[in-house]
């Protein structure tokens, strides 16, 4: 059968393919589909909710002739509001967090958006946070307008009128679980209250295990375009009001190894390059679906490619300095850095008093990271303050905070990383921290790696 005729590149956004998965279901009774918004012009689920929003704002005198679009994202929603925009002869302006893959900036300015980096991680309330960043800019900036994809109702919209009536078409009104990851809230809440409207419809959100949508603490994860980061020092902290709480019938947590297994899976045995979101909300069908019997039909919305995350997800480098990947490979030689003998390291919050801390550094050899307040769990390099050792704090007073104390970081190297190559990263530290999924595990001596003392 031939494929669609388009008159414009506006007609290839929606449309996409459902594909069933055959090979990482195995054991489970439903049938498992993929929603391809990969195969969306832009190459993402975000071109829909783009064209919804500039459209809306066109028929409200919102976004008029010469006007430029403006909106804070970690680059998908950016990337379709630049196809979109860029078609229709708007300027686009784009701020993305500096943790953003360097596929998706790259992407970004191809399609003719300006790009504005800003630091992840960032509270809140920072000017600096990208959606305050980019909302002061739409506002100081002549003709400026604000996408604003968390409260834009156009998002969701673009989903209750697309997204769920192709899905409920494609699957001749059979779907009985519908599984989508959360992040601005649009599709999940459009789409799962769509088809809740035509049928008796179970709706899943799928969140990474630290985020705050799933009840984790808010701590940073390594998954893309999904979740919800809270910063410790964050003070008023609003989920988008595009995130509609009572659509979803539960809420599925999935750690950041299963998402990075699973995308390398999908890959290898499905012959699908998915983005990390879209790996998330796989993991979670698969976990919602062992409840489910073989006359269920799930559609889970895989929202990118992998291409877009090459030199991270697939990238056994990556995967391997930061303990994501920690078997052994013929590619790395030898033993190790997991396989060494290390010591556990306990966590200090930069709240503590020099006397809480050298309690807890008490018999540690080697520093402790010094990380933003959080309930518990390992410490997350990019929210490490700095590191600290008990005999840093003999002779100061007990009641001094210790945040004051901190001296720089020692190397990380990955659990998965080889010992040959890692010895250099040493260089005359006294120690390194060994990382595991992504988090701060333990301390290596530079006698467990072989190497003499330190001067």
């Amino acid at each position: 059968m031939p494929g669609s005729v388009h008159e414009s590149v506006l007609d290839a956004i929606g449309a996409t393919p459902l594909i069933r998965l055959r090979r990482v279901t195995e054991g489970l009774a439903p049938a498992i589909y993929v929603k391809a918004e990969w195969q969306n012009a832009g190459g993402s689920v975000k071109d829909r909710a783009a064209m919804w929003m500039i459209r809306a704002a066109e028929r409200s005198g919102a976004l008029g002739p010469g006007g430029v679009i403006v909106e804070g994202t970690s680059g998908n929603t950016g990337i379709g509001l630049a196809l979109v925009g860029g078609f229709l002869g708007y300027r686009t302006l784009i701020v993305v967090p500096d943790t953003t893959a360097a596929e998706k900036i790259a992407a970004l300015r191809a399609y003719g958006a300006e790009v504005v980096l800003t630091p992840g991680g960032l509270p809140r309330d920072d000017p600096r946070h990208v959606i305050n960043l980019a909302a002061r800019i739409a506002e100081e900036t002549p003709g400026g307008w604000l996408a604003d994809q968390y409260g834009n109702p156009a998002n969701p919209r673009a989903h209750h009128d697309t997204t769920a009536p192709e899905i409920w078409e494609q699957t001749g009104g059979r779907v009985t679980c519908f599984v989508a990851g959360i992040g601005t809230g649009g599709t999940l809440s459009g789409t799962g209250a769509a088809l809740k409207e035509r049928g008796p419809v179970r709706v899943v959100g799928v969140d990474p295990v630290t985020s705050a949508y799933g009840g984790g603490d808010g701590s940073p994860y390594y998954v893309e375009a999904i979740g919800h980061y809270r910063h410790p020092d964050t003070v008023d902290d609003p989920w988008p009001a595009n995130w509609d709480r009572s659509v979803a019938d539960e809420v599925v947590r999935v750690d950041d190894r299963t998402t990075m297994r699973t995308a390398r899976r999908l890959a290898r045995e499905e012959g699908l390059l998915l983005g990390g979101s879209s790996a998330t909300a796989v993991a979670g069908a698969l976990v919602a679906a062992r409840d489910l019997g073989p006359d269920d039909v799930v559609v889970v919305i895989a929202p990118d490619s992998g291409r877009a995350y090459l030199s991270k997800y697939f990238d056994d480098g990556w995967l391997r300095r930061l303990g994501f990947l920690d078997e052994p490979d013929a590619h790395v030689p030898g033993p190790l850095v997991g396989d060494l003998p290390v010591v556990a390291v306990p966590v200090v919050r930069a709240s503590w008093t020099v006397a809480r801390a050298r309690a807890a550094l008490a018999g540690t050899p080697g520093p402790a990271p010094v990380t933003h307040d959080r309930t518990d769990g390992a410490a997350a390099p990019s929210e490490i303050l700095g590191a600290v050792t008990s005999a840093d704090l003999d002779g100061l007073p007990d009641d001094d905070p210790v945040r004051h104390h901190v001296r720089p970081v020692p190397p990380s190297l990955g659990a998965g990383e080889g010992v040959e190559g890692a010895r250099a990263r040493l260089d005359g530290a006294e120690a390194a921290w060994l990382v595991r999924d992504g988090r701060v595990a333990a301390v290596v001596t530079r006698a467990a790696i072989g190497l003499a003392p330190s001067d």
